[in-house]
């Protein structure tokens, strides 16, 4: 009996090693935020300025995971993609502050709301 308890837990756990493999591989490009922090409005959409700044930030605290030109390195997403584009801005801005753990994204909490919405505001001009 011990041993088939042993084979049917064996059975069980490969499963779900497979199905958390698969979920990490097939995981959308762009995590879903809660829908209060999705629907959040850019306070610097449009600003020039604050796009400039973005783009600063961009350069110091992103592009050696995603690349200078945004175009991804390795597994980092490709930030100029259309998944990116069509994301909310409340959602890119979640997902700055809180990271992605299933993409390997850290979080950058460390920045200040305001340098956060600066990034978003340039990746949305990409």
């Amino acid at each position: 009996m011990t041993r088939i308890a042993g084979t049917a837990g064996l059975a069980v756990l490969t499963m779900l090693i497979i199905q958390l493999a698969f979920s990490r591989t097939n995981a959308r490009p762009v995590q879903h935020a809660p829908a209060a922090a999705s629907q959040k409005p850019n306070p610097y959409e449009g600003q020039q300025q604050a796009r400039q700044a973005g783009a600063k930030l961009y350069q110091r605290e992103c592009a050696a995971c995603h690349g200078a030109d945004a175009h991804g390195l390795g597994k980092a997403l490709p930030l100029a993609s259309p998944e990116v584009r069509q994301a909310s801005p409340g959602t890119l801005f979640w997902v700055l502050r809180n990271g992605s753990i299933y993409r390997g994204m850290p979080s950058f909490s460390h920045l200040p709301d305001e340098q956060r919405w600066q990034i978003v505001t340039y990746l949305k001009s990409l």
